[in-house]
């Protein structure tokens, strides 16, 4: 049971807002029809079988009132009295309207009736009957059912019965009630036109009402539901975007370590080249300044002259390696270069420091925008790196540099034609292609290589748009 409860919640929390106020509403509405309807046509039935009945009894008292003696004395109606009401209650208006006349006594007695048999029984008074003794007119609409009515009840119609108290002239005593069934077939049908216009109005009124609340309503669903159909798709969005930014902060993070750790090893490699190249140098021609060839004045001025050139050949070689190790260390003024002239001037500096020939083809369209000078760095050394690396591995053979620009993405490839290597193998061990993964794709670009035994392309593509945040 609460199962089946529970599924109902939920199928009914399932449904739009407009169709739960179309059904909640519909059923209030039918509800409120039935019984604003059925109290509105019982009030105006009960006003107008009132209204009718005080005409009626007026009228009928008007008539019947001067013909009856004095009730509070007599009990009974002398011979001449009953013949009077006869005559009057058989002849013109009153016996075309009335089917049937009692007068009551207060102890339940009929002094008269139309009916000869009822005349002087005694019955139980009813309620209605003590509400017109007690000085209020009595009326009803119905099929009688009182024990005394059976003429009344052989009509099988619905009667107008009326209770109608008598009283005396002089002092307002109420000393007998009038009871009559009036035959009203027009009032009937007033009553079912009246019912009939009534429960019209009420469920236009109603329908109207309705019909305007669920024009707002369903106006305040779809305003609602484009609202939420919006909110989900901007939550979904930010849900996107938390996303990618988790995947970032993650990416960035990794990368932050594996910079750390290149930079570790570059220095690394830095001190190895210093060591191994400026410094032996160096601490060679320090033990050489201190030979007893420059020491001993029994050495001869060739022998000496021979043992200095060869000090100062060895500095002049660390030098030498001193500044090729700075040149590859320090960028040229590129901050106010534009992407093409930034490749130029790489792929320039290469063919000075080495001689190689270098085919550059730059296959670009319109004015590409400003990057800042990280992006410009970037590019830089990632021709500059990979341009070394075809010196170093593919002697230079076939060497090219090709910068294009396809919509927002703007693309940087490097290709010679020597042997190949091994991608796999070569990739994690190599500082400088590490780097330059490293620092390409912490500014969103991508970084690629393709080896083979006919040649070796790096390439490297960077969104515009990225660049620009950079």
């Amino acid at each position: 049971m609460r199962l089946q409860l529970k599924k109902m919640t939920d199928r009914w929390n399932a449904q739009s807002l407009a169709r739960q106020f179309f059904v909640a509403g519909g059923a209030v509405a039918l509800l409120a029809v039935a019984l604003v309807g059925a109290f509105v046509t019982d009030l105006i039935e009960a006003t107008v079988t009132r209204n009718s009945a005080a005409t009626t009894a007026l009228y009928v008292d008007s008539i019947i009132a001067p013909i009856l003696p004095d009730l509070k004395t007599a009990s009974a109606l002398d011979e001449t009295v009953e013949r009077a009401l006869d005559e009057t209650l058989s002849q013109g208006a009153l016996g075309q309207r009335l089917i049937s006349f009692r007068l009551w006594r207060k102890d339940g007695t009929i002094l008269y009736s139309n009916d000869k048999t009822l005349m002087g029984r005694r019955f139980e008074p009813t309620g209605d009957l003590q509400r017109a003794f007690s000085g209020e007119i009595v009326a009803h609409f119905e099929h009688a059912d009182d024990e005394e009515s059976v003429t009344e009840r052989a009509t099988g119609k619905r009667l107008l019965e009326i209770y109608n108290p008598v009283l005396q002239p002089w002092s307002g005593e109420i000393v007998a009630v009038l009871e009559f069934y009036e035959v009203s077939d027009a009032f009937e049908d007033d009553i079912r036109a009246a019912r009939l216009a009534t429960w019209a109005a009420v469920i236009l009124v109603t329908l109207l009402f309705f019909s305007v609340l669920s024009l707002i309503v369903f106006r305040g669903n779809r305003t609602i539901e484009r609202q939420r159909l919006a909110l989900a798709d901007r939550i979904s969005e930010l849900s996107s975007l938390l996303t990618q930014n988790k995947a970032l902060s993650t990416r960035v993070q990794r990368a932050s370590q594996r910079t750390a750790a290149l930079n570790e090893n570059f220095l690394r490699r830095v001190g190895a080249d210093l060591h191994d190249g400026p410094a032996q140098l160096v601490a060679f021609a320090g033990l050489r300044i201190d030979s007893e060839v420059l020491l001993d004045p029994a050495v001869s001025r060739e022998r000496r002259e021979q043992e200095i050139t060869a000090i100062k050949d060895s500095l002049d070689e660390a030098m030498r390696e001193i500044r090729s190790i700075c040149t590859g260390l320090v960028l040229p003024d590129i901050e106010a270069l534009g992407v093409e002239e930034v490749v130029a001037r790489a792929v320039r500096a290469y063919r000075q420091r080495t001689g190689a020939h270098v085919a550059l083809v730059q296959d670009t369209t319109g004015d590409l925008p400003a990057l800042p000078t990280a992006a410009r760095i970037c590019i830089y050394r990632f021709v500059q790196e990979t341009l070394n690396n075809g010196y170093r591995h593919a002697r230079a053979e076939g060497q090219s540099v090709r910068l294009t620009v396809a919509g927002q993405t703007l693309t940087v490839e490097t290709a010679d034609t020597g042997p190949g290597f091994d991608v796999i193998s070569v990739q994690p061990k190599s500082l400088g292609l590490a780097g330059l993964r490293e620092r390409i794709e912490s500014l969103g670009g991508q970084f690629n290589i393709n080896a083979t035994s006919e040649g070796t392309s790096v390439t490297m593509r960077l969104g515009l748009e990225e660049g620009e945040q950079a």
